[in-house]
């Protein structure tokens, strides 16, 4: 199946997809996804918390809101020897990228200059970098990339159509106002949403339509399952099917056929045998280690042994200086099977 890289994928095509027989999907994603990455290989991210809870905004299904009693309470911003610390370890596990999230709506000018330490000290350890700070605005997020950060997480959740049934305290522009910051920063964006909120099929369809029309496909696509927290507005919801995840992570493979497609919250209570029909489906990235920002997410050795099962390794990073590059640009090692095999 030839691919042709679009930004202008209609509603009722993307829900066309969506409706093909599972083996026939599967089949599809699967051969976009060697065209562009060898399937036996996964890209190992790592998220800590840097600032946990306290946020104002209103989101249905985050256990960090203020307003709502889950249990999580309000932290300060975490020291950067620490977060270096958390980061070290978890190249020695195995990561290739590390993701630093802090729960505000945006972050103060104040707040760039601690976050912009912490990106240059885990940088220097041979790890790409991510951060998800919130809304940015512009000289934010160029301050960001100066510091030598390589991914800006920002989400767009669920569909446009679906949005206000799941968040009133900000608007979809904003979200996309932040990509525009980010973008014309330099960076390199991480964009996905959550299914399993009471959205339907069409719902996940618009999804993948905001996704994959932006200006440029994002270049990692985290797919989230909702995690139910007792306490938001979103817990005791209706389960979502686990093919119909599987069916979001082949679409996605096919209209972003070059972006990291990755399984992200909800892993830990994914069967082995889910997380390996995602792989077949096109994932390649996922989350790794025992948290992910407040909620659970499998273990190194869970997910080791799964892999060596699988026969699946993960990506490789490494660092070039020489005159083409800056020092320290961090690269991954994705080349297509077809390269690999040559």
């Amino acid at each position: 199946m030839s691919t042709v890289i679009r930004h202008d994928w209609k509603r009722e095509e993307l829900l066309s997809l969506l409706d093909l027989p599972f083996p026939e999907l599967l089949h599809r994603a699967a051969s976009v996804h060697r065209q562009h990455f060898d399937p036996a290989q996964v890209q190992v991210s790592t998220l800590l918390s840097v600032k946990t809870g306290g946020c104002p905004e209103d989101c249905a299904y985050c256990p960090q809101a203020q307003r709502y009693d889950t249990g999580v309470d309000a932290q300060k911003l975490m020291d950067t020897d620490s977060v270096v610390a958390r980061a070290r370890a978890a190249k020695q596990a195995g990561a290739s990228r590390f993701c630093m999230g802090a729960a505000w709506r945006s972050p103060k000018d104040r707040d760039i200059p601690k976050v912009a330490a912490m990106i240059r000290e885990v940088k220097s350890l041979g790890l790409e970098t991510c951060a998800t700070l919130g809304m940015l605005e512009g000289h934010q997020a160029q301050a960001l990339k100066d510091a030598g950060l390589d991914y800006y997480n920002h989400n767009l959740d669920t569909a446009p159509d679906y949005y206000d049934s799941i968040i009133h305290t900000r608007q979809y522009q904003d979200r996309l106002d932040t990509l525009e910051h980010v973008r014309n920063a330099g960076m390199k964006t991480c964009c996905g949403g959550i299914v399993g909120m009471g959205e339907t099929r069409e719902h996940r369809a618009g999804l993948l339509q905001a996704l994959a029309n932006l200006p440029a496909h994002p270049d990692s696509v985290p797919i989230n399952r909702l995690v139910q927290v007792a306490g938001t507005p979103l817990h005791g919801s209706a389960e979502l099917d686990p093919f119909e995840f599987v069916r979001m992570i082949a679409v996605a493979r096919i209209v972003m056929p070059r972006s990291m497609v990755r399984l992200s919250a909800g892993r830990e209570s994914m069967s082995d045998e889910l997380q390996a029909l995602c792989f077949l489906a096109g994932a390649n990235s996922i989350f790794y280690g025992e948290k992910l920002l407040t909620t659970g997410n499998p273990d190194t050795e869970r997910d080791q042994a799964l892999f060596a099962r699988l026969g699946i390794s993960p990506m490789q990073v490494h660092v070039d200086a020489d005159e083409h590059d800056h020092p320290g640009t961090v690269h991954l090692d994705i080349a297509p099977l077809c390269a690999r095999s040559a």
